[in-house]
């Protein structure tokens, strides 16, 4: 087995990951909904989005 090579998923595979993307979707509308922020990565860092999101200035200082 040559583990440098790439296969595309199986089709159960392909089914768990289409119904995992179906269930952050709806997570994500529910909260823009209800006017909660959400955590979401983007560029390998996490980004706070959401009218209600925690400003930069907001943060405490660390100890």
């Amino acid at each position: 087995m040559n583990a440098n090579r790439k296969s595309s998923p199986s089709r159960e595979g392909r089914q768990l990951l289409e119904t995992l993307r179906q269930s952050v979707a709806k997570a994500l509308e529910k909260k823009r909904r209800l006017g909660q922020y959400a955590v979401t990565w983007q560029n390998g860092k996490p980004v706070v989005m959401g009218e209600d999101a925690p400003r930069k200035s907001d943060e405490q200082p660390r100890a």
